[in-house]
């Protein structure tokens, strides 16, 4: 079974430069590539903090995975990279806000990214059972 590359008008596309692709699905298994808080309609990062960036990030993860024909419903795991510890509890509190209950698995790394970004999220998501 091929590889399906997902894509979402609504959400960013990764410059030429990069090689990657912001979706890609095998069979019932969605991965989605790191989504980064660019709103897809201006390709500019979000204005404001680590609130507006986590919430931007997760609604380009859910464009990807709805283009997938998968759902938050659907995913076992996020991976949270944040650039700054001090700002894991405004960064939670939006997660939970968006993500709402039951919660996936999740995993947060503090990490550099180029300049502008505070927040970069993926997704794993299973469909089926």
């Amino acid at each position: 079974m091929p590889r399906q590359i997902i894509t979402s008008d609504a959400a960013p596309t990764p410059p030429p430069h990069i090689p990657l692709s912001p979706g890609v699905r095998k069979g019932g298994i969605v991965q989605v590539s790191g989504q980064t808080p660019v709103d897809p309609a201006t390709g500019e990062i979000v204005a404001g903090g680590v609130p507006e960036q986590t919430e931007r990030a997760l609604r380009n993860v859910i464009a990807v995975l709805e283009a997938a024909g998968a759902g938050l419903e659907d995913v076992i795991m996020l991976r949270v990279y944040l650039t700054d510890v001090s700002q894991f509890a405004e960064m939670n509190e939006t997660y939970a806000r968006v993500v709402g209950e039951p919660y996936p698995a999740r995993t947060t790394v503090y990490v550099g990214l180029p300049a502008g970004l505070l927040v970069e999220i993926d997704a794993l998501a299973v469909l089926g059972d």
